[in-house]
C-alpha cells in the first residue's frame, strides 16, 4: 500500500474511531436524548448501555492495527442497526449519518483486512499448529 492511501486509511480510521467513541460515550453516561430516543424506539434503557459499551469497545478495537477490522465489523455491524431502527420508527431522514458511517466502517474493514489475516495463515500452512509446537 503505497504511503499515501495510508495516510488515508489511517485519517479514515481515527474519524471512525473518534465518532463511536464520542457517540459510545454518551450513550454510556445517559445524555439525552439518548434514554429518550431509545424508549421511544421500544428498546430498553440497558440497551442503550450495551450499545454505547459495543461503541466505545469499537473504537478502542480501531486504533490498534491488528483489531481495526475486529472494530470496523463492530462499527458496521451497529450502523446496520441504526439504519433499520429509523427505518423501523419512520425516520427515513435520519439514516444518512449512520449509512456514512457505515461505509466508512466497510473502507476500513476492507482496506486494513491485511493486518489481520496474517496471524491466521499459519493455521492453514501445511501441518497447522502442530508444526509448531513440534518445534
Amino acid at each position: 500500500m503505497s504511503k499515501s492511501k495510508k495516510v488515508g486509511v489511517w485519517v479514515a480510521t481515527v474519524l471512525l474511531a473518534v465518532a463511536f467513541l464520542g457517540a459510545g460515550s454518551a450513550k454510556l453516561t445517559g445524555v439525552a436524548p439518548g434514554p429518550e430516543n431509545f424508549a421511544r424506539w421500544g428498546y430498553p434503557l440497558w440497551f442503550l448501555y450495551v450499545t454505547g459499551a459495543i461503541e466505545v469497545l469499537a473504537a478502542l478495537l480501531l486504533l490498534v492495527p491488528r483489531t481495526a477490522t475486529l472494530g470496523a465489523g463492530l462499527a458496521a455491524g451497529t450502523m446496520v442497526g441504526a439504519v433499520l431502527t429509523h427505518l423501523k420508527a419512520g425516520e427515513a431522514s435520519h439514516v444518512v449519518s449512520p449509512l456514512v458511517l457505515l461505509s466508512l466502517a466497510v473502507i476500513v474493514g476492507l482496506a486494513r483486512r491485511h493486518e489481520v489475516l496474517p496471524p491466521f495463515n499459519r493455521l492453514f500452512a501445511r501441518g497447522g499448529l502442530d508444526r509448531e509446537v513440534r518445534a
